[in-house]
């Protein structure tokens, strides 16, 4: 139980349906957990439901979260440990969320290896709201496959019936596992289980990161013959539901897993990871928004750091050293705005070297702050290493970093 609490706290997150936060749960355990303990022995202990909270995906919609009470997060964490080790030996090596040693870069270099092997045609099958529609009978099953203790069996079994708090009404919960639970990433490779033994049955090669998986096949006939097969399987066995919308067979060079492509048999970021990217500095980086630039410096040095830590896996090279310009372009309208009077213009811009002369003629200067930012004195003044000084990281040093260390 220390165990999981110290992985509770270390995962942060919000408070559940009883308000409390991970700095109130140690005075709480001091007074509560004895009798906590009892009812978790006894086999009475109730789960509370789950505070349910919309997240915007990426590619638009929304992701429904279920946010347990901190005790329930530590209770879920503790089992979790428990059967990691039980269920985990027998996964498939073709699994690679949610697991120990095993992330999504495994996955797509996988992936892209099948594609080198031969894999010409994508079987790429999307499922309806996997977490949502989980039937509680057909994983309860599952689950008591390897686990034989009743009062085990019983607690699961009422996390998943716990219920919803949704506009302060509570919701039964028939189907489902709740996103945002410790429990959750290991119940749903349990119910997936046996997807996997399937396709490894069938002879397939195929990848799959939690419920996104995808099935490499030598030709189109053989991919709708697989998508049909594999669809009845899903719905009939783990009656779980396929969006027929946004499954499809395509050609394995042309497949999108996990924010990446595979053109020429090369790992590249698609399209849209790289447009969301742009909004997201966009929005980081216009010029109305009221904050220091310290703060600003900050906040886009920890997002870049993040998407070239998961993005740095790319091996196409060519675009970066633009965007750093245009980053580099952005940032130094920031500046410019946040000067705003000529007089604060030219003294910021003498005191970071540039002529007075330079200066004076810049700050009179009708043009606004973008075609500013590529003149060549704010180009001398917030060159790139005063940038980099203040913070400012450069996704080309990113990615060649990454690479090196590999």
């Amino acid at each position: 139980m220390h165990k999981a609490w110290k992985q509770v706290r270390s995962n942060k997150g919000a408070p559940g349906v009883d308000g409390m936060t991970l700095e109130a749960f140690p005075d709480f355990a001091k007074r509560h957990w004895s009798s906590v303990r009892q009812s978790l022995l006894e086999g009475t202990y109730q789960p509370q439901p789950v505070r349910r909270k919309a997240i915007p995906k990426p590619q638009g919609g929304e992701r429904i979260l279920g946010i347990p009470t901190v005790i329930d997060r530590v209770i879920q964490q503790a089992i979790a440990q428990v059967l990691q080790p039980i269920f985990d030996p027998s996964f498939s090596n073709s699994s690679f969320g949610f697991r120990p040693e095993r992330s999504a870069h495994d996955a797509v270099r996988q992936l892209r290896q099948h594609i080198r092997d031969g894999g010409q045609v994508a079987v790429d099958v999307d499922l309806k709201q996997f977490f949502d529609k989980v039937n509680h009978d057909a994983l309860m099953v599952r689950v008591a496959r390897m686990i034989r203790g009743k009062r085990l069996l019983k607690l699961i079994g009422a996390y998943l019936r716990a219920g919803v708090l949704v506009e302060g009404q509570i919701q039964p919960t028939r189907l489902g596992v709740p996103q945002g639970g410790p429990l959750s990433p290991l119940l749903a490779n349990i119910m997936l289980d046996d997807l996997d033994k399937e396709l490894e049955r069938r002879g397939h090669h195929f990848v799959r990161y939690a419920d996104d998986f995808v099935i490499l096949v030598k030709s189109q006939s053989a991919g709708e013959r697989v998508m049909n097969s594999i669809c009845r399987f899903l719905e009939r066995r783990l009656k779980l539901q396929v969006n027929k919308d946004k499954s499809r067979v395509v050609k394995a060079t042309d497949c999108e897993y996990l924010g990446f492509t595979f053109p020429r048999n090369r790992i590249v970021w698609t399209d849209k990871s790289l447009n969301r990217f742009k909004r997201k500095v966009l929005e980081l980086t216009r010029r109305s928004w009221g904050i220091s630039m310290v703060k600003r410096m900050h906040l886009l040095a920890h997002y870049l750091r993040g998407w070239m830590g998961y993005f740095a896996l790319s091996e196409y090279y060519r675009p970066l050293p633009g965007l750093d310009e245009w980053i580099r372009r952005r940032i130094r309208c920031c500046f410019l705005k946040q000067w705003r009077y000529p007089r604060t213009i030219v003294r910021k811009l003498v005191n970071l070297g540039v002529s007075l002369k330079q200066a004076v003629m810049l700050a009179g200067s009708s043009k606004g702050p973008y075609r500013l930012a590529k003149t060549y004195a704010v180009q001398l003044g917030l060159n790139n290493g005063v940038l980099a000084s203040l913070g400012l990281l450069s996704m080309k040093e990113l990615w060649i970093r990454f690479h090196h260390s590999r």
